[in-house]
């Protein structure tokens, strides 16, 4: 079971909460959006019509890569090229410990709900978090440039392995493989 800080911790990246004392990079683009955008508990149901609000925050973090040096610098070279999964295309880096991921963050209705999920991630599973690099636009498509450790598995993450452990932390299925936590809803 989560502690009872991190579930503090996640009710108030979900409510939209300005996250005090974080000193990484994903928690103060995140908190300069919140400070502009409100936080949404719907996007999926309201995908499509987020889709001014998530224009309006590409421009934002635009805006802020723009005023603070946040646009990567060095893309990954594209013999370090792995795979693409999803909404990543992933790269590893050179010191090969760890990978860079390019997500445009296709699947999200914002890019708030974006770096909420990038929050949530770290905080639940410390030992694969992610570090927002910067972003960068590639053919007029924005991508957060993420870092994470590069992990060999032993073996293929199990659905039954993964459904009790999100039964442990009190994730209900709601339909297929989504998941919903009671107090975060």
């Amino acid at each position: 079971m989560l502690p009872d800080d991190t579930r503090c911790k996640i009710e108030n990246i979900v409510a939209g909460v300005i996250l005090e004392g974080g000193t990484d990079s994903c928690t103060a683009i995140r908190n300069s959006l919140c400070s502009r955008f409100a936080t949404s508990r719907m996007g999926k149901a309201n995908f499509e019509s987020s889709a001014i609000i998530k224009k309006e925050q590409e421009l934002f973090i635009e805006a802020y890569c723009d005023t603070h040096g946040f646009w990567l610098q060095h893309h990954p070279a594209e013999n370090r090229y792995l795979t693409r999964g999803g909404e990543d295309r992933i790269y590893l880096d050179n010191d090969n410990r760890h990978v860079i991921k390019l997500n445009d963050a296709i699947y999200y209705a914002t890019w708030l709900e974006f770096l909420n999920s990038i929050l949530l991630h770290n905080l639940i599973f410390t030992n694969t978090s992610y570090r927002l690099l910067g972003f960068i636009k590639q053919d007029d498509i924005l991508y957060a440039a993420l870092e994470q450790v590069f992990v060999i598995a032993s073996a293929q993450a199990e659905l039954y392995d993964i459904k009790k452990f999100l039964d442990f932390n009190e994730f209900e299925n709601i339909r297929r493989n989504d998941f919903a936590n009671r107090w975060l809803t």
